[in-house]
């Protein structure tokens, strides 16, 4: 374990997500002074211990490194003091060394750097959305170099992230000036069930068959709360709508007609860009089901692989094999989709860089126009983060060079990276990318990263988000246990009133 002591209560989550990209194998606590004297912690599991001093009223922040030998690397900063400086400066106008948080972040960056002998591809970064930097700044009037000079000063990111981040930046800017999305929202609709929990999933998820009865009333659930959205946002326009889960394709064709059916006849979707419902597991896929969506206007679907080896599917948990995957996307074709997603997952147990070259090589011989390339990320509800706990860590290649491969797949397709977020204990430091054929790329996925609009989501276990015009954002939540949620959904709804009163 790795033992950060702070003398004030600031910043512990960059502190804690800075520490871990550096150290992935470790655990980390992060502790205040008055914290750590209240905690019983064993010294004998300590690696090493990071002490941080905030001195306010100087204007310094110093750090020290003590390692397990007892040796001391000590450093400091100095900067604005706490009450003076703004952390959100992304307009390259203040100094990059003026902001507390970002001085702290330089500081540990660079002593952490020394300590392990190599640098992190997104630098100092630890939030989810690096591509609203060059966004706000192009927004700003800033150009390329000042955008690029500002990413590896202020926080290290590597040449090839930058350049990833800023042409994302760029094609997410194209997309979102054809949109008329300051007037308008989207709504995601989550389908909570699943034919098994992946080993690596920590989504809210029950499994259908024990559910299966349970369904027809769930949707009754979900029709209450399209009714107020209805009601809520009449005359507004829709931009995108996004059904996910869970899987939404363990609802059966009927059901499925039901869903969508009701929420066109509620809500005008006349000028909807996009309509797209997770298909995500080929197990629960049948043509059918495919032919309901299609008949009820859903133009985008992902029909998701993760890996193409059976003995993987068979470790994580996914209850389907690779020729049952592909048969599911060849039937999609047939059934006239023509804007399918593939969603791969790179880091993998036991998956190596030739898994990868596999994988992309058969996927290739598919072409899909959306694929979505993840780095694992090991969620803390997951069974893979209790299977880590038990039996430690596992590598068995280098993530890097798998989304090398990766990108290279996906560019001999013509599919070129439109956005781009990371996620807590990501596998290599690295980061999700979607890449998709010229005009396939996902809208909602846009309009949800860049959280420029308002998205209305309905379903056990959602998040609504408020985006207010100067920017703010405000959110509320729907409980996560279907059965709470069906016996507290006027409630629900309650809280979406207040939230847009």
């Amino acid at each position: 374990m790795i033992l950060v002591r702070i003398n004030k209560d600031r910043y512990k989550y960059d502190i804690h997500s800075l520490v871990k990209a550096f150290y992935p194998k470790e655990d980390v606590s992060v502790v205040t002074d008055e914290e750590y004297e209240n905690k019983e912690i064993d010294e004998k599991l300590i690696s090493f211990r990071i002490e941080i001093d905030f001195s306010e009223d100087a204007g310094k922040i110093t750090m020290k490194i003590i390692r397990k030998d007892g040796t001391i690397c000590e450093a400091s900063v100095v900067c604005d003091n706490e009450t003076g400086g703004s952390d959100s400066s992304t307009n390259g106008t203040k100094s990059s060394l003026s902001t507390p948080k970002n001085a702290l972040k330089q500081m540990m960056y660079r002593e952490l750097t020394k300590e392990i002998g190599h640098e992190l591809p997104w630098g100092s970064l630890t939030g989810i959305r690096p591509t609203r930097i060059p966004m706000q700044m192009l927004e700003a009037g800033k150009d390329v170099s000042d955008i690029k000079k500002y990413m590896k000063e202020t926080f290290f990111v590597s040449d090839e992230k930058t350049n990833l981040a800023y042409n994302i930046a760029i094609r997410e800017k194209a997309i979102l000036d054809d949109i008329n999305y300051k007037d308008g929202y989207s709504i995601y609709l989550g389908i909570p069930f699943c034919p098994t929990t992946c080993l690596y999933c920590s989504f809210t998820s029950f499994p259908i068959v024990t559910w299966a009865k349970k369904v027809d009333s769930y949707l009754s659930c979900l029709e209450k709360e399209i009714d107020y959205v209805s009601e809520a946002f009449k005359g507004k326009t829709v931009n995108s709508v996004y059904v996910g889960g869970g899987t939404p394709t363990t609802l059966s064709p009927d059901q499925m007609r039901r869903l969508i059916t009701y929420l066109r006849d509620r809500v005008d979707l006349s000028s909807c860009r996009e309509f797209t419902v997770e298909s995500g597991r080929p197990d629960s896929i049948t043509r059918d089901k495919l032919r309901a969506m299609k008949e009820c206007g859903v133009d985008r679907i992902s029909v998701n692989p993760q890996t193409m080896s059976d003995e993987t599917l068979k470790r994580i948990g996914r209850q389907h094999t690779v020729s049952q995957f592909i048969e599911a996307y060849n039937t999609a074709r047939e059934e006239g989709f023509d804007n399918i997603n593939m969603d791969i997952i790179l880091g993998l147990p036991g998956e190596t860089e030739k898994d990868v070259e596999h994988t992309m090589s058969e996927i290739e011989k598919l072409h899909p126009d959306d694929l979505t390339v993840h780095s694992l990320s090991v969620k803390r509800g997951s069974r893979l983060a209790e299977h880590i706990r038990n039996n430690g860590f596992f590598v068995a290649g280098d993530t890097g060079s798998m989304m090398k491969i990766a990108g290279e797949g996906a560019e001999r397709m013509g599919l070129s990276p439109y956005y781009l977020y990371r996620q807590k204990n990501i596998s290599g430091n690295l980061e999700n990318t979607g890449y998709a054929c010229e005009g396939k790329a996902g809208i909602y996925n846009i309009l949800m990263m860049e959280e420029v609009q308002s998205i209305v989501a309905i379903g056990a276990g959602t998040v609504t988000k408020r985006v207010y015009g100067d920017g703010r954002i405000e959110r509320c939540d729907n409980v996560k246990d279907v059965t709470l949620y069906m016996n507290s959904i006027d409630e629900m709804i309650e809280r979406k009133k207040k939230l847009f009163a």
